[in-house]
């Protein structure tokens, strides 16, 4: 056997497909995520920097609404297949077609809060439905 891990091997044809046939429904959502990414021109979440301004794109996995500091605060976490994004819209309880499965584009500044990437008050554009 070789000392080079596989995934650093050229990959033919046959093991592209016996690699995509043994994946997880999971793994392609994440890798067809992150193509999507690269494609929009948009950086990866997993690459983004504390305080680093930013446009992302992804799939809302959930959305909730959470009160911080007694002001009402519509909270979506935002996944691209690299990491996940918290993206947190204050004073708002609701948004027309912000809802978990949707992709949309933001852009912001990001900051850390409990370690996780968070998003606040971002510009927004939200994907069209049909290229789902």
């Amino acid at each position: 056997m070789s000392a080079v891990p596989r995934s650093h091997k050229p990959a033919g044809r046959f093991r592209r497909m016996l690699d995509r046939l043994s994946s997880s429904q999971e793994d392609l959502e994440s890798e067809e995520l992150r193509e999507d990414s690269e494609t929009a021109g948009c950086i990866r979440i997993g690459d983004c920097q504390d305080r680093q301004i930013v446009t992302v794109t992804g799939t809302l996995r959930t959305v909730t609404l959470r009160p911080r500091a007694g002001v009402p605060a519509l909270e979506a976490e935002l996944f691209d297949g690299s990491a996940a994004l918290d993206v947190v819209w204050l004073g708002r309880r609701s948004i027309v077609g912000i809802e978990p499965g949707r992709k949309l584009i933001a852009s912001g500044r990001i900051s850390m809060s409990r370690g996780r990437r968070v998003l606040f008050n971002p510009k927004y554009e939200l994907r069209p439905l049909g290229r789902e």
